[in-house]
């Protein structure tokens, strides 16, 4: 008898669940080594991101051969089927190495239009949010949810994040101040985890800048499933990386991005 094709939803929740078993025995422990990747600065890498994304890409090997694969810490994939998955085995290792349980599992499935199934999951808290086709759910400590993000129209009344206070260049702090202005509250750090907190209803606006397509699929699935709205600062799609704008709704977007854009 042949075994059933798992399907894509499937094939994602076993490389979440292959990434938190890699993980997991890493985080908090001052065994875990570090190395910097960066020419200048500090950008870690842990033996825990290593192992997270080799144990996705063997649930990959096994159920998915055909399909890319573009991964943060080894060499990409092209695949056969015009379908890639987009990888970031441990979003946030900055936080990771403080112990900061801000940090996720990003994985993303996309073709030519750009991602449509994704993601997050924080394998220290149990929360995973996903996002796709007639899904938007998380589980988590609570128990199991729907996801949605919030109706806030107004700046005013809005809650914005960012991972960096620098944001970016100098042009893209000052257009990340205009709008944390005229916000309630801004608040700072949380890497990927910002993104599920706006697919969940908890905050407004998320506004990034440098990123990679590995840093930002995987959100972009999961708030628009949602109802959000995710493009880079112009209104284009922001699935190739660059500067993010993330919206929980069309008022709060338009808002944000005229004073992302003003002079």
């Amino acid at each position: 008898m042949t075994k059933a094709a798992l399907s894509d939803l499937e094939v994602a929740h076993r490389m979440a669940d292959a990434a938190r078993s890699a993980i997991l025995p890493h985080f908090r422990k001052l065994t875990a080594a570090t190395e910097n990747k960066a020419e200048e600065g500090f950008d870690p890498v842990t033996v825990a991101d290593k192992a997270a994304e080799r144990a996705m890409r063997a649930v990959l090997a096994s159920h998915r051969p055909e399909d890319g694969i573009l991964g943060e810490e080894y060499d990409n994939f092209s695949g056969t089927s015009g379908r890639i998955w987009v990888l970031d085995p441990i979003d946030g290792t900055r936080g990771f190495i403080s112990g900061t349980p801000t940090w996720g599992v990003l994985i993303a499935l996309s073709d030519v239009n750009g991602p449509f199934l994704g993601i997050i999951d924080q394998p220290y808290i149990g929360e995973r949010f996903v996002g796709g086709p007639e899904i938007a759910h998380m589980t988590g400590p609570h128990g199991a949810m729907d996801l949605r993000c919030r109706g806030t129209k107004n700046l005013d009344q809005a809650t914005l994040f960012t991972t960096f206070p620098e944001v970016g260049t100098p042009e893209d702090r000052a257009a990340f101040e205009r709008v944390s202005a005229q916000v309630q509250l801004t608040r700072f750090g949380c890497d990927c985890y910002a993104y599920a907190l706006l697919a969940a209803g908890q905050i407004d606006l998320v506004i990034e800048s440098v990123l990679n397509p590995y840093d930002i699929q995987a959100p972009i699935a999961v708030i628009q499933a949602a109802g959000g709205i995710v493009t880079n600062w112009d209104g284009a799609p922001a699935h190739n990386g660059g500067r993010a704008l993330a919206a929980a709704t069309p008022e709060l977007h338009a808002a944000a991005m005229a004073l992302l854009k003003a002079s």
